[in-house]
């Protein structure tokens, strides 16, 4: 790769950059066929871990085990159970200062905590620079006829981008943004005060994540024909869910 600017590429891939960086990014993603070679490729290997890597998750006695061996014991005298080998006084005496913060990262390993839904990760943060200045709409328009039609020249799908302004959810406009792997349609609706994005990418085996609300924002998510469809928003839960039927039923 001959452009300088992969290493903040790859920091924008793995979201560690501010908004002006983020903003930044993109831009040079738009005039650089390298730098967007290079994001396909992790967002490619990303997909592939993510589909094949095998995840092993500790049972439920090797589990209750392990956390009563950092629990001592009530019992006077009682002989505390080993950790792994580690005999109930060393985990007494290493429960204060910083043996506490080694062990809470040790139980923490071996209690394989699952992380959370990557792709919801992925959502929430296309979700996120969204409200950012001027990244919400590529085309604006609340004409179903102008938004869908945009979509065909710019993202890999065309959903349907009907306008319910009469039951409260106004068609704004759509964009081109990159959820999981693929170069997603978004359109963009106003509910009040709040902006609804609505997903959708041609559906795979994938798993799309459950119905999950992140630091005040809900995700939705369903399947559509050939589509996948997740809705973000930080509206009602059970307002995101009656633009989910809207959309739906169309």
């Amino acid at each position: 790769m001959s452009c300088n600017e992969g290493l903040r590429l790859q920091a924008y891939f793995d979201g560690e950059l501010d908004a002006g960086g983020v903003l930044e990014a993109e831009r040079h993603l738009q005039n650089c066929a390298d730098c967007a070679t290079l994001l396909a490729d992790l967002e490619a290997t990303r997909k592939l871990i993510r589909r094949d890597a095998p995840y092993h998750r500790v049972d439920a006695d090797l589990r209750k085990e392990i956390m009563s061996s950092l629990v001592p014991d009530s019992g006077s005298g009682a002989a505390r159970r080993s950790f792994f080998g580690l005999p109930g006084r060393f985990l007494s005496g290493a429960a204060s200062g910083a043996g506490a913060t080694a062990l809470a990262a040790l139980a923490i390993v071996f209690l394989a905590v699952p992380r959370a839904d990557p792709l919801a990760g992925d959502l929430m943060n296309a979700h996120l620079r969204s409200l950012m200045s001027d990244h919400l709409i590529d085309v604006v328009s609340s004409d179903r006829h102008t938004v869908k039609p945009w979509f065909a020249g710019h993202t890999d799908v065309s959903p349907p981008a009907n306008d319910f302004a009469k039951q409260g959810y106004q068609l704004i406009g759509g964009r081109a943004d990159y959820v999981d792997g693929h170069r997603a349609a978004v359109v963009v609706y106003r509910h009040g005060a709040h902006i609804i994005n609505v997903f959708a990418w041609a559906a795979d085996a994938a798993k799309l994540p459950a119905d999950v609300t992140r630091q005040g924002y809900h995700i939705a998510c369903w399947r559509g024909a050939d589509l996948a469809y997740c809705a973000v928003s930080d509206t009602a839960p059970d307002e995101l869910a009656a633009l989910v039927r809207l959309l739906k039923q169309q």
